[in-house]
């Protein structure tokens, strides 16, 4: 099993047993913490999943900025790009491109030999700009629905076409609000990030992907360091 999906599996897994633990202490709240369980785990489950198969997935930003991600398991690679960069992960080369006064620089390292799938690197990399991804909600999920105090509110609605199942969750004074497609893909979220404001919502969403989502951008600069110098 990749190890992206064993780490986000156990994460829910330890939210469903703390929950059950909960709600053998506490008689009147059993209802409301295997409420949580089954809708934490439904949800990373989905998730979880959509790591491992094949879609493409364009999303609207604040500010009328825009952002996709793409990824394939046949050949194996994901990519995750933005209005200032782009990271690309093959089993040729990890590329990483930035964007700046309307120039664009790529650089192409060697590949990063992981058990786990490319996403797992793409998503680390997005995160570090302030970006919204699929493991970070996974993560917020899990903690909301280990706080007994937390409340978290579902509702359904479709996105780009798609039916999505949602939550909104108010916990210690904050309130974030994410929706998950039927097949599993990050569908919108709104709330704070490492303490800053985020906001991303499912434009398209498809189930093939075109080779040229993974291509360096056009007019790009290109630095190849996996060329062996002696």
């Amino acid at each position: 099993m990749p190890a992206a999906s064993t780490t986000l599996r156990v994460l829910a897994a330890s939210a469903i047993a703390s929950l059950s633990v909960t709600g053998c202490q506490a008689l009147d709240d059993t209802g409301v913490a295997l409420g949580r369980a089954d809708l934490v785990n439904d949800l990373t489950a989905r998730m979880d999943r959509a790591l491992e198969r094949t879609w493409a997935a364009d999303y609207q930003l604040s500010g009328g900025r825009t952002a996709s991600i793409a990824q394939t398991e046949e050949p194996l690679r994901s990519s995750y790009t933005w209005p200032d960069g782009k990271i690309t992960v093959t089993q040729e080369a990890v590329t990483r491109c930035t964007s700046a006064a309307g120039r664009t620089s790529c650089t192409v390292s060697p590949p990063v030999l992981t058990a786990g799938r490319p996403s797992v690197i793409v998503y680390g990399e997005a995160r570090k700009h302030g970006l919204v991804t699929p493991p970070a909600v996974i993560r917020l999920l899990t903690e909301a629905a280990l706080d007994p105090e937390a409340t978290i509110e579902q509702s359904d609605t479709t996105l780009a076409g798609h039916h999505a199942t949602c939550v909104n969750v108010t916990r210690a004074g904050d309130r974030f609000g994410a929706c998950v497609t039927s097949e599993g893909v990050l569908g919108s979220f709104t709330g704070t990030l490492d303490g800053k404001p985020a906001e991303v919502t499912l434009s398209r969403y498809t189930d093939t992907v075109e080779s040229a989502a993974f291509d360096v951008p056009a007019g790009a600069g290109v630095v190849d360091r996996r060329t062996a110098t002696s």
